[in-house]
């Protein structure tokens, strides 16, 4: 029976007792569930929308230490965060988490002087165990990245950090959850919380025009965005606990390969970034302080043009052109309360504890998305009777380097076309063969869903029977990359 078989899904969430319930599916979640159900527990995970669609797709799509976070002291940010970068390729997701070089130019009239740079860059490439941390001059830059603005450019900083398909990374979690035996199910909203001897005990959740008793131990809110309304499920008087941030990002074709991706400073504190991602260009992100309702934020025409203005401090105008961008998004960022802009608050978790007992959890890195998961579970130690939390790295499903996925590939569909072989591979690893079995049925699911993408007809397919894609939008945007290069209808799925 498939995993996504939602009918079954729901009805186990009415009929069973959990360990644990988890509500809210974007990394943090996910991962949750996951490290959950990987520890013997019963584990429920819902969403209110479709797994991934708020922050977690909406990320800067990078696995990195974070370079800025040392200009803010934030040493042991930077080191965790490396050390998950290092599991989450070598172990956890080689086939979507992958290495890219990084320059960081500076012009004349920067805020950055080139030995504070170059000290900048020993720190962290030590931080990550690499050696790549020397200066390029110009010409060699511009092979790197050819679009690269070369006047005023006095050097280029060089290190390594990497990139990944957060949508995809996100649904490798949720699976791997499903596999261990969580019951998972989105589009399934928390209306209420149950209580239980004075404590949370499970959550009233509408689905599919029902609501679903969900009976549960321990109840851990990883809502992101919505964090502070689940809390007033709780406790109707509850104080904001976090603030949010918006942050958007531009998708634009990209005619020449890049070899290396671009930060981009602009003030002694915030950069952006523009970096090969799938075949395009994605630039970003902004970071405004956002207070109105989370499900209304929006990439506006002025978010767009601040992105692509500040692209341009470091690209050619030809690159930057507005009829370029193929796609433009927004997110929201969850940081902790306090003063001072959003571009220099600091990148921390926040675990708290309400009046009966739900555990929240909020804010964090998308590349710390495991180590958060951990935490939340060792907090939940005494209550769940775990005597142990093993931190050690596992793969996802399908994980694998991606060119031995290619060559399994390559051995069991010759014909396939080299650009659609190394998508799936790097999108699906080793799943990437159960991906493409209906098509030895029906090898109409061969062809490509857009003349412009890689994807094809099975990815459709797959994404109903196996992962839990409800909506077009659920396929275009966040199981394929259809939507963030223009694509926004499908004729079917």
């Amino acid at each position: 029976m498939p995993l996504s078989n939602r009918a079954r899904a729901l009805e186990e969430l009415a009929s069973r007792e959990f360990d644990l319930l988890v509500i809210g599916g974007g990394i943090v979640g996910a991962g949750v569930a996951a490290e959950a159900a990987r520890h013997g527990l019963a584990v429920a995970l819902v969403d209110k929308g479709d797994f991934g669609g708020g922050t977690t797709s909406a990320s800067s799509k990078l696995v990195h230490g974070g370079l800025r976070y040392l200009r803010l002291g934030d040493v042991r940010l930077v080191r965790e965060a490396h050390d998950e970068r290092r599991a989450l390729m070598r172990v956890v997701a080689p086939h979507l988490v992958r290495r890219l070089p990084f320059l960081l130019p500076l012009y004349r009239g920067g805020p950055y002087g080139p030995l504070a740079v170059q000290a900048g860059l020993v720190v962290y490439s030590a931080l990550a165990h690499a050696r790549v941390h020397r200066p390029l001059r110009p010409a060699d830059a511009r092979r790197l990245v050819p679009s690269l603005r070369t006047e005023g450019l006095r050097a280029c900083g060089l290190y390594a950090d990497a990139w990944t398909n957060d949508s995809r990374l996100c649904l490798a979690n949720v699976r791997a959850a499903a596999e261990a035996g969580a019951v998972v199910a989105n589009y399934a909203e928390t209306v209420e919380l149950r209580r239980a001897g004075g404590q949370v005990a499970g959550a009233e959740v509408t689905a599919d025009r029902d609501t679903i008793s969900v009976r549960a131990r321990a109840v851990v809110n990883a809502a992101g965005p919505w964090v502070d309304a689940v809390r007033r499920l709780e406790d109707p008087g509850a104080a904001p606990s976090v603030r949010l941030s918006k942050g958007v990002h531009a998708v634009l074709a990209l005619d020449a390969p890049w070899q290396a991706g671009l930060t981009i400073p602009h003030d002694p504190v915030r950069v952006s970034f523009a970096l090969p991602w799938e075949g395009m260009l994605l630039l970003g992100t902004t970071d405004t302080p956002f207070e109105g309702a989370p499900d209304a934020a929006e990439a506006t025409d002025a978010d767009l043009a601040q992105v692509l203005d500040e692209a341009s401090v470091a690209l050619e105008p030809a690159v930057v052109r507005r009829d370029a961008v193929r796609a433009a998004f927004a997110g929201l960022r969850v940081l902790p309360l306090g003063a001072g802009a959003t571009t220099s608050a600091r990148r921390e978790v926040v675990l708290s504890r309400g009046p009966d007992r739900l555990l929240s959890v909020a804010g964090g890195k998308l590349t710390t998305y495991r180590r958060i998961a951990l935490d939340v579970l060792t907090a939940l130690r005494a209550e769940l009777g775990l005597r142990t939390i093993d931190r050690s790295p596992v793969p996802l499903p399908g994980a694998a380097r991606p060119e031995a996925a290619e060559a399994a590939l390559a051995a069991t569909q010759p014909d396939l076309e080299p650009r659609v072989r190394a998508h799936l591979a790097h999108l699906y690893g080793m799943l990437a063969a159960e991906v493409l079995a209906p098509a030895r049925e029906n090898p109409d699911l061969l062809r490509p869903l857009h003349r412009d993408a890689p994807d094809i007809g099975a990815q459709a397919l797959y994404a109903r029977t196996h992962e839990w894609a409800e909506t077009a939008e659920d396929v275009l945007r966040r199981r394929t990359t259809l939507a963030l290069r223009g694509v926004e209808t499908l004729t079917s799925i």
